[in-house]
């Protein structure tokens, strides 16, 4: 206990330095762009146009308001996909500062994912575009969707943690997590309805993929027009806190042999 109330106390005294490597983050990732963080917005939408225009005419499901239902998802799954991928190389990318001051290392992490989740941010207005284009009609319920991000980012920052040091010890996570990150799109119900799928394939979704949850939950609120089921939020709750437990464990058991391998 006094440990955690120590890296909660680090963590605030370097909120200044969290605050500067997010904001690096996020104008790094725009520089030398004509339209800037315009592309934050346009970028999704554009993704969106593409896939409505080839699921829903060539494979024809029967969604409504299947633009609404795709961006849902896309937006969950890829800022689940960038900041993980981000935090992976974030101990790594930053060794050059690790080796000359003393930083807890984490913050590099923390940074990456609350860097994406900024990102993520932006794109709900691609969102909101789509929610008027397609007349959602706009409820009190929506007032939830900060809490379903909320668990998507303490997840990803467990996520997080858990690769970037595995990352310092095994460069070759990357290639392997690329293969999972594919798979794990395709085994999310992100542009096709899960009452598609086999019975016993369904219920493995349902059951093993977090995001499965988070997206439920988005979707609910939004399509219709109602609180996600309570068992959807504890369990998403409970996912995200669980992986942030043993990302951060491993983390910090393995954190003080960085310096050897980076």
């Amino acid at each position: 206990m006094n440990k955690f109330k120590q890296r909660i106390k680090d963590c605030y005294h370097y909120r200044h330095l969290l605050q500067q490597l997010v904001e690096r983050d996020v104008k790094l990732k725009y520089r030398r762009s004509f339209l800037g963080y315009l592309w934050s917005i346009l970028n999704p939408l554009l993704i969106m146009i593409i896939m409505v225009a080839v699921f829903s005419n060539m494979f024809r499901f029967d969604i409504e308001n299947y633009p609404v239902y795709l961006i849902i998802g896309q937006t969950i799954f890829n800022f689940v996909s960038e900041s993980t991928n981000q935090a992976m190389w974030s101990i790594t990318g930053n060794a050059a500062l690790l080796k000359k001051t003393y930083v807890p290392k984490y913050i590099f992490t923390l940074s990456k994912v609350t860097s994406s989740c900024v990102n993520t941010l932006f794109s709900l207005g691609a969102m909101l575009i789509v929610f008027v284009v397609c007349k959602v009609p706009f409820n009190r319920y929506m007032l939830f969707i900060p809490v379903i991000i909320l668990q998507v980012y303490i997840f990803c920052v467990g996520m997080g943690m858990f690769l970037s040091q595995a990352t310092v010890f095994f460069r070759d996570i990357q290639y392997i997590y690329a293969a999972f990150i594919t798979a794990w799109m395709y085994l999310t119900p992100i542009f096709y309805p899960i009452n598609q799928l086999p019975e016993s394939l369904a219920w493995g979704i349902k059951t093993f993929n977090p995001l499965y949850s988070y997206v439920t939950q988005f979707r609910t609120i939004v399509l219709s027009q109602v609180m996600p089921e309570p068992h959807l939020v504890i369990g998403g709750f409970a996912v995200s806190f669980g992986v942030l437990i043993i990302g951060t464990l491993f983390f910090m058991k393995n954190q003080d042999r960085f310096i050897l391998y980076i």
